[in-house]
């Protein structure tokens, strides 16, 4: 979405009723106080009839963290309507696709190695991984390199608890509320984008992940633990949280700005409709530098939750 179209609307929707969306009916607060209880971050954006509850999501929450998934299954059967992530949508062809475009997405392209596109520091420090795990990168694509070092070697998803997305999908389907993607993404537009990628435009995620391999597992708990003690700037600096930022999709030129628009645009209609609509946001697109929360205070709105700067 033109971010210069986007402030317009958010400005028009909060000039149009700004004393109603003072008078919060009672049942919204209520939904509001049990979606709180959870533990979750989150942030509310009142409306003229109501309110948009924005959830804060992590990927992988530490089994650990002490958050309350049942409040939030509560707050979501008594909301309105539901927003949740992108549905990717995935044809026999784009399968077929897959299979056939696989070396272009796993591997360096040609004969090219890791060093072809690694500066001597680079070098050393995926050398040093490659020792310490047993394993050998050098003609895998950075992206899947990353990947490995994050999930298999670092493990952050491992030994998880149900992320809010899980917990309100499952919710809102019991429920018999209506739950909507934020929008549909190609098939054939994402495994273009991974088989067409320049390596070098993902020594970034590379780096991302050998920095957050090289810290070890004790970022996975203090992200947790961050996320539910509500200190959105520790979680948005942890390494962990940088790494997966960085990797595709969202650091991807062509897919990631097509995702941060359908999410502006889903919560921009989400404040010009009645009653309470619980939407679930990764908390990087929420509280990264000009994201969601930032353009929604630029356009008039004041969310309230914790600081995310």
């Amino acid at each position: 979405m033109n971010r210069h179209l986007a402030i317009p609307a958010f400005a028009l929707a909060v000039l149009a009723a700004p004393a109603a969306a003072q008078e919060r009916p009672a049942q919204t607060d209520a939904i509001i106080v049990s979606a709180q209880r959870s533990g979750a971050p989150m942030w509310t954006i009142d409306t003229p009839r109501g309110a948009v509850i924005l959830v804060g999501e992590i990927a992988a929450v530490p089994e650990t963290t002490p958050w309350q998934p049942a409040r939030l299954e509560e707050a979501t059967r008594e909301s309105d309507r539901v927003i949740l992530g992108q549905r990717a949508g995935v044809s026999p062809g784009d399968i077929l696709r897959l299979i056939f475009a696989g070396g272009r997405i796993t591997r360096l392209p040609d004969d090219r190695v890791a060093n072809d596109y690694l500066d001597p520091g680079q070098q050393a420090r995926l050398a040093a991984l490659e020792e310490a795990h047993d394993q050998d990168y050098a003609r895998k694509s950075f992206l899947l390199t990353a990947f490995d070092l994050l999930s298999r070697r670092l493990g952050f998803n491992r030994d998880t608890t149900r992320d809010a997305s899980d917990v309100v999908r499952r919710a809102a389907r019991r429920a018999d509320i209506a739950a909507t993607p934020v929008g549909t993404v190609r098939g054939e537009d994402m495994l273009d984008s991974l088989a067409a990628a320049d390596p070098r435009s993902q020594v970034g995620c590379l780096e991302a992940a050998m920095t957050a391999t090289e810290i070890g597992p004790e970022l996975i708990e203090q992200r947790g633990a961050d996320w539910r003690a509500y200190d959105v700037p520790a979680v948005m600096a942890n390494p962990l949280e940088i790494a997966l930022g960085q990797c595709w999709p969202w650091a991807d030129e062509a897919i990631g700005p097509a995702l941060r628009g359908q999410w502006f645009d889903a919560i921009e209609n989400a404040t010009r409709t009645d009653g309470v609509t619980m939407a679930v946001v990764p908390l990087r697109l929420l509280a990264e530098d000009d994201g969601v929360l930032d353009r929604l205070a630029e356009s008039g709105f004041d969310p309230a939750g914790p600081a995310w700067r």
